[in-house]
């Protein structure tokens, strides 16, 4: 099930438009549930679709959420925090230690 679109900072996509000036962006996204997935390429839009879900566009044809990437050229993106929480999820347990 993909989950429902999170409004992004719009600082975002202004950061997101200076990209589109290099010749390659590499972003690391979630894709089904939390696997991770890549592309690498030439950005040539961010585009609105129906309702308020914004995409990225690449010269390939490959499109991203981009309220599910995770960092774009190294920089965090908007589900860094997502992917921080989940990363760092198994250290808040205690293991079967009490306090």
């Amino acid at each position: 099930m993909k989950p429902s679109y999170l409004p992004i900072d719009p600082d975002f996509f202004e950061l997101f438009e200076k990209e589109k000036e290099k010749d390659s962006v590499r972003v690391v996204y979630f894709g089904e549930g939390t696997n991770l997935e890549e592309v690498n390429g030439k950005l040539e839009s961010v585009n609105k679709r129906a309702g308020n879900e914004y995409f990225m566009r690449f010269r390939t044809g490959d499109e991203v959420r981009v309220d599910r990437i995770i960092t774009y050229n190294g920089k965090p993106g908007p589900a860094f925090d997502e992917y921080d929480a989940y990363a760092l999820e198994c250290l808040s347990c205690k293991a079967g230690y009490e306090e």
